[in-house]
């Protein structure tokens, strides 16, 4: 185990991925000789040169097309898109083309590119470079999302999106690139589609992932005090959804809380509760399925105010213990 940030263990993974498929290449705004915008390319350039790592013009459309195009010639483009919120510049590209390109032609091609791109609040980045806009791409079918939350699961999830045979956007919260934690040597991947259990617990399941885990847990703490079991799930991969490990904590504890920073109108939390509700998960329910979320609100620059739109610790706290009586 080595500790390192969640910044270095995608630029681990992207680097070693690099080394053991010529296919694999990085464009991007920005990601060479500046390192990127939150300097997770940093010192790449030196390594791969400028036709691996290639520095592309202000233009998501244009970056996302020439990916969509590669990776159907056969490479593995990693492209990054600064901000997730400049996704919305080329949807078509990603929502018509990189999508459903396998199955408009058959499956005679695929689309082997994964879209990274910085999401969430808490920089002080205001509402244009803020937002949490997964819900948005979970509704297309021939995606992949996974959203990562701790330093191990970003670096094992990013292998296997490189070597996936599909488009994977890969969210990254931004606050979580200077976290530390511990990352296993070698070459270890984590499959897609498999939710983690961080905290066993028996009477009320907390669902989340991605910058919500950590406070998730540190709810679970102070509701062990109050004699009250958390488990705590980590979804990992948005899409494939691990719906059996959702239906099996739903069954074992018979109330779910969903926490996520995105807004709660249409949030990916509306979807869990739904597949909660239609599996035999809703027959040992002691509670009606809860959901915290943010509030449906553009995101302020004001710090306070930032700091007030998503579930806090002390939030999902309450919430838990209110469903928990």
């Amino acid at each position: 185990m080595n500790e390192i940030t969640y910044a270095q263990a995608i630029k681990d993974a992207m680097s070693e991925e690099m080394r053991r498929d010529p296919k694999v290449f990085l464009l991007g705004e920005d990601i060479g000789a500046y390192g990127g915008a939150f300097g997770v390319t940093r010192g790449m350039l030196e390594e791969f040169g400028p036709d691996r790592i290639r520095d592309t013009p202000i233009s998501e459309a244009a970056i996302t097309g020439a990916a969509v195009g590669a990776a159907m010639t056969g490479m593995r483009p990693i492209m990054e898109i600064m901000f997730s919120d400049f996704i919305t510049i080329a949807m078509d590209q990603l929502v018509n083309q990189a999508a459903k390109a396998r199955y408009q032609f058959g499956g005679q091609v695929s689309v082997p590119m994964v879209l990274r791109a910085p999401e969430g609040s808490g920089t002080g980045a205001a509402a244009q470079h803020s937002q949490s806009i997964e819900a948005w791409i979970l509704n297309v079918p021939g995606l992949k999302v996974v959203a990562p939350s701790t330093p191990a699961d970003a670096k094992g999830l990013l292998k296997a999106s490189i070597r996936d045979d599909n488009p994977v956007v890969f969210l990254e919260q931004k606050l979580l690139y200077r976290k530390k934690g511990p990352v296993p040597d070698g070459d270890v991947v984590i499959p897609l589609g498999k939710a983690d259990v961080n905290r066993p617990g028996t009477d009320i399941s907390i669902i989340s992932y991605g910058r919500m885990m950590e406070r998730c847990l540190q709810a679970a703490e102070e509701l062990a005090k109050d004699g009250i079991s958390a488990e705590v799930m980590d979804l990992r991969s948005l899409r494939p959804l691990d719906t059996e490990a959702i239906v099996s904590s739903a069954i074992k504890t018979g109330r779910v809380l969903i926490v996520h920073e995105a807004c709660r109108f249409g949030g990916f939390g509306g979807e869990i509760a739904a597949t909660i509700c239609d599996s035999e998960a809703f027959f040992y329910l002691d509670a009606p399925v809860r959901r915290l979320a943010g509030k449906d609100v553009p995101i302020p620059y004001n710090k306070y105010l930032e700091a007030g739109i998503v579930p806090t610790t002390e939030a999902i706290l309450a919430a838990a213990r209110d469903l928990a009586k």
